[in-house]
């Protein structure tokens, strides 16, 4: 997987069609994922780069209640790639 804006947005793109909001703050946090108020947000440290985030994102993913059936097919292949990546990692 190439570590590009493009990459990264098409990660983002998975959330937001399972109705999660990516969020960039600032702060001395690990990078994460939090249910706010009972909506979907995922959080972010801004100050990561873009390889940080996308591996960071290649993380939280396979953790969230991802809505597979509303994904665009693209995003459905790519859910997969990083559902399967992260289950090779952790064997």
């Amino acid at each position: 997987m190439k570590y590009t804006q493009s990459t990264l947005d098409k990660l983002e793109d998975i959330l937001g069609e399972s109705e999660y909001v990516v969020r960039y703050e600032r702060g001395t946090f690990q990078s994460g994922w939090c249910l706010l108020e009972a909506r979907r947000v995922v959080v972010l440290n801004k100050f990561l780069n873009t390889e940080g985030r996308i591996n960071t994102l290649m993380e939280i993913i396979p953790q969230l209640n991802i809505q597979f059936d509303k994904l665009t097919h693209e995003s459905q292949k790519l859910y997969e790639e990083v559902v399967k990546k992260s289950v090779t990692v952790t064997e």
